[in-house]
């Protein structure tokens, strides 16, 4: 049985970071998913910078939206959506398979919305209108996001949780999810929409990597998905999720994101053994997933309760870290990030639409 395999058995969804209409045409996702137990996807605006600008796959759709007069912005969604849209075909049997809790593909919002509830909010709609049944549409949880995470949940799109750096913001998004369920309850709608919370785990490591001594390297972020896995838990055996349970609401799954190992001296399967955990799912780009189905090892699955995280939290403390104050940095960073590599993409389709012009 290979590793990925295993993983599968285990309860954990293996999901790819990255879409490009090139693997969409060759062959390489339908492998992915046939042969590496792949069954959903997510996607950025770097992914698609990459991709867009890697060859000319997207070359006859810019030429004939640039004759219309298309917009960059506009623009890039109407390719995006063709992929995405594209991409959810594929796992559309999974989807059906797993009783819409799998099969996944995600899409963003702008990320220069992130601090703009309402316009986030009519975005979501307005992409998930145009997607396929299996197409999430990916927010923010900035304190910006949480109102459009729980207006877009009590509207029935489903949502990704994105840009999620700590305990506490995964559990505050799933209070967003929750009080969007109960909304839901309350106005006598299904309150079965999908979800999921993106936890990030490379960034930690990257942000200390020269702050800490050898011993440390690379065990924040485990640390800091053992402490949201925790919480996570103790969430789904609260009294008010199982009432929510009981009247038809869906669990929204934790989701551990930026999964590839940064550091080049660390196993290249780092993040993703140490997060073998039943009802959840791990994302990964393809480098990490070919590495963990070549040599990954599963092990025994993430502890309920989250294993030694205390320890390494206060090891770091005692090298000056405030993990606290870290956590909230990084998810600043994460949002400024994102809003460059969108000027970035935007650049990027300005200058293809200039080059088949000329």
């Amino acid at each position: 049985m290979t590793p990925t395999q295993e993983l599968h058995d285990l309860g954990q969804s293996l999901w790819l970071d990255n879409i490009t209409r090139t693997m969409l045409d060759d062959g390489t996702e339908q492998h992915y998913i046939d042969e590496l137990n792949v069954t959903g996807q997510t996607s950025n605006p770097t992914i698609f910078d990459k991709a867009i600008s890697s060859g000319d796959a997207y070359d006859e759709q810019i030429t004939e939206l640039r004759e219309k007069g298309t917009e960059p912005e506009d623009l890039f969604f109407e390719l995006a959506l063709a992929d995405v849209t594209r991409a959810a075909k594929m796992f559309a049997e999974i989807h059906d398979q797993t009783d819409r809790m799998d099969g996944w593909v995600s899409l963003e919002v702008s990320p220069k919305l992130a601090y703009d509830t309402q316009t986030t909010i009519q975005q979501a709609a307005d992409l998930y209108g145009r997607a396929e049944k299996n197409n999430f549409i990916k927010i923010p949880g900035t304190s910006e996001g949480l109102p459009a995470i729980e207006e877009s949940i009590y509207a029935g799109v489903p949502i990704n949780v994105t840009l999620l750096m700590s305990a506490d913001q995964t559990m505050a998004a799933a209070e967003a999810y929750l009080r969007g369920i109960e909304r839901r309850i309350e106005a006598d709608l299904d309150p079965d929409v999908p979800s999921v919370l993106s936890v990030f785990i490379s960034r930690w490591d990257v942000a200390v990597h020269d702050e800490v001594p050898d011993e440390l390297k690379n065990t924040l972020g485990i640390a800091v998905g053992q402490a949201t896995y925790k919480a996570w838990m103790e969430m789904r055996e609260s009294d008010r999720w199982q009432g929510l349970a009981d009247q038809g609401a869906r669990l929204q799954r934790l989701l551990f994101a930026s999964t590839g190992t940064k550091d080049p001296e660390a196993s290249d399967t780092l993040y993703i053994e140490a997060f073998a955990a039943p009802d959840t799912i791990n994302t990964m780009p393809d480098k990490t997933l070919k590495a963990f189905a070549d040599h990954g090892k599963v092990g025994d699955p993430l502890p309920a309760d989250g294993g030694d995280f205390e320890q390494v939290f206060q090891a770091h403390r005692d090298q000056g870290i405030d993990t606290d104050d870290l956590g909230l940095r990084l998810q600043k960073e994460g949002a400024a990030a994102f809003v460059k590599s969108w000027d970035e993409l935007l650049e990027t389709i300005k200058s293809e639409s200039e080059r088949l012009a000329a």
